[in-house]
């Protein structure tokens, strides 16, 4: 008996190791089959947005040694930050119904990168005190919304062509099987952030080289290659679309007044502004998006709905905010060239996940990759607590591992998680985008998740404000990030056990 199990097992073995062989083929290998030359527009798009880092670690210094901004005022500058994100739906209907010379991608690409070379320019002369009458904090505030403007609007027209680049129909007119479409959108959702998380990597490691050698001005005006980068891939292929039609003027009027309402109260500095334009947005959204959705069958439009719900339970969660950044150069002593090795590690070990669970991730239902990943985030934060308590003294002395290896083992951890997460979103909102109203329609779910990040930040400002760090005073910060721990887990787990059932069975 023992021999006869002996010898099945001898005839497993070939075909376990066959099937893992397969497995880590079509795991390696998908993301570049997938890859086609008209995607490239829309992938140097995403692209650059990553490489916008080149300029993350000099920033970050710069703000900590010449302004004046507290963690809490960051935090509530990320709210505002957040807005545009939030009004994507005017920007998406400009880019499904409103041709400037013609066009209705490839301009809007190059209006993006302009907006985006201003904001660096501001940025590099606040830090070389061009304007000594102005205060570096009002110049580098104005800076960010220009930089984040330009961003938005590339985004809005990458969103769109990576639901036109999918072909609906055979070569001789007959309808692709509709598994076949909805795999190849999934899998333009994974190369987007492929690209993103590529570009991420290929300047972390610089940044922090860069910002240790070289001024703050200088880094700032090296950052201006970045948008050639996203004109480059607007002018190597053609990418105008052939789907026109007039506009929706409560959709571009409504996100109009929308957006003038937010300055307004915004320039007014009413009592608790941020509340009131986060409770607007969210209303005004939902009501366009209610509009949109009609478009979608009814079990389309529940599904929708309740994944909805989950993935922003799961983002509209707090961080700890800037406190813990200062924190890790005042006291643990981490230097430019240091966070740029933090960064390069997360964003290597970010677009490996991102590669290597491309296949699997567009089959998994969302529920299931977002109870993962909150499960995983949960365990992954340890390391923070760790660095935050003093407890790296311990582990150095009897581990012999200090505050850089915890480091290092931190950024390795938690850099999967957030490019991950958002790619079974993005394949369902590609698979369900209505023809003329692509732009629309992924600018208004994405509008939705961004005022997910916009309760974030709001969060992170009432944390920091009730737990107050600035530079040099850290004793609130064990305690906070405790609590972010604590939110960053509990919340998102209960929406997903009280909706995910929902969600898998009508």
């Amino acid at each position: 008996m023992t021999e006869e199990r002996a010898i099945e097992a001898s005839k497993a073995e070939p075909a376990v190791k066959s099937y893992l062989r397969a497995q880590l083929e079509a795991a390696l290998l998908t993301p570049i089959r997938a890859i086609r030359l008209h995607y490239l527009p829309l992938l140097m798009i995403y692209f650059a947005y990553g490489a916008l880092g080149i300029v993350a670690v000099a920033q970050d210094f710069w703000v900590k040694a010449a302004l004046t901004l507290t963690p809490a005022d960051l935090a509530a500058l990320a709210v505002w930050l957040g807005l545009p994100w939030a009004v994507k739906m005017v920007f998406g209907e400009l880019v499904d119904a409103v041709p400037i010379f013609g066009s209705q991608r490839r301009i809007y690409v190059f209006i993006g990168a302009a907006l985006i070379a201003l904001g660096l320019l501001l940025l590099a002369a606040a830090a070389a005190g061009t304007f000594p009458t102005v205060h570096p904090n009002t110049i580098y505030i104005a800076s960010q919304l220009i930089t984040v403007t330009g961003v938005v609007l590339q985004d809005v027209v990458a969103d769109a062509m990576s639901t036109e680049v999918v072909s609906r129909h055979e070569a001789d007119g007959t309808p692709r099987p509709e598994a076949d479409v909805t795999r190849d959108l999934g899998m333009v959702q994974v190369l987007g952030r492929l690209a993103l998380s590529l570009g991420i990597f290929t300047v972390a490691g610089l940044s922090g080289f860069l910002a240790q050698h070289l001024g703050y001005t200088t880094v700032f005006l090296i950052g201006l290659v970045i948008p050639l980068i996203s004109i480059t891939g607007a002018l190597l292929v053609r990418l105008e679309t052939s789907e026109t039609r007039d506009i929706d003027w409560r959709i571009l009027g409504g996100g109009l007044a929308f957006g003038l309402t937010v300055t307004a109260i915004a320039v007014a500095g009413l009592p608790a502004a941020q509340e009131i334009v986060f409770l607007v947005s969210i209303v005004i959204i939902v009501a366009m998006l209610k509009r949109v959705i009609a478009h979608v069958p009814p079990e389309a439009q529940r599904h929708i709905v309740i994944a909805a719900i989950i993935i922003f339970v799961f983002r509209a969660t707090p961080s700890v905010g800037q406190g813990y950044t200062w924190f890790s150069i005042d006291v643990l002593g981490f230097d430019q060239a240091f966070f740029g090795v933090l960064q390069q590690i997360g964003a290597a070990i970010g677009l490996a996940a991102a590669w290597l669970l491309a296949d699997a991730v567009t089959r998994l239902p969302v529920v299931r990759v977002l109870l993962w990943l909150t499960l995983f985030g949960g365990v992954l934060a340890i390391p923070n607590l760790i660095l935050v308590t003093g407890a790296y003294e311990w582990t150095d002395r009897v581990l012999g591992m200090g505050a850089r290896s915890i480091a290092l083992i931190d950024a390795a951890a938690q850099s999967p998680l957030a490019q991950v997460s958002m790619i079974p979103l993005l394949t369902l909102v590609a698979v369900n985008a209505p023809a003329g109203h692509r732009a629309t329609w992924f600018a208004l779910m994405a509008s939705l998740m961004n005022l997910a990040l916009v309760a974030g930040s709001l969060q992170t400002k009432y944390l920091n404000l009730l737990f107050p760090v600035d530079r040099g005073a850290y004793g609130e910060l064990a305690l906070l990030v405790a609590i972010v721990f604590a939110i960053g887990l509990v919340v998102p787990l209960a929406a997903i056990l009280l909706l995910g059932r929902r969600l898998a069975h009508p």
